[in-house]
């Protein structure tokens, strides 16, 4: 299980709408599509068949994911920045040597201004409750170590 994300209310209400989308009128397409391929016949060779069906568990995959979210999210103002890296701040680390800022946040946030890290992400979920200045090691998925030092936390 997840933790909960932070999510800006703009972001729940948009995955709110596209939950609503895909729940009312993607399954209902997708459904058609099916149909209307296996009227074709064969379903073996049916390439439409197969797309169809493929669509239909992405669909049906963003929509469990889109749930799980929605549930578990924690919507609304960020907390105030007081020196702890908290979900919904600006992070300012230095990775191996390169100063990087970021939202902690749910990847579901789109924000043209600062790149948004997952608190579920090997960094996000490594910094999470540190302290500014402290300095640990991040392993990697690909096995790699890296050194990150906590440089700041502000207010988005």
């Amino acid at each position: 299980m997840h933790e909960a994300s932070w999510l800006t209310q703009e972001a729940y209400d948009r995955l709110a709408d596209e939950l609503e989308h895909l729940i009312n009128f993607g399954r209902g397409d997708i459904a058609k599509r099916i149909q209307e391929a296996r009227e074709e016949g064969d379903l073996k060779e049916n390439g439409g068949y197969h797309a169809a069906k493929e669509e239909q568990g992405k669909i049906e995959a963003r929509i469990n994911r889109i749930e799980e979210i929605l549930a578990t999210a924690t919507v609304g103002e960020a907390p105030k920045a007081h020196g702890v890296v908290e979900q919904g701040l600006v992070i300012s680390v230095d990775l191996n040597g390169s100063t990087k800022k970021f939202l902690l946040g749910s990847a579901e946030i789109s924000d043209d201004s600062v790149e948004v890290y997952s608190p579920d992400s090997p960094i996000g979920s490594a910094i999470l409750g540190k302290k500014v200045g402290e300095e640990l090691e991040v392993f990697l998925p690909n096995g790699k170590a890296i050194k990150v030092k906590i440089l700041g936390v502000a207010n988005a």
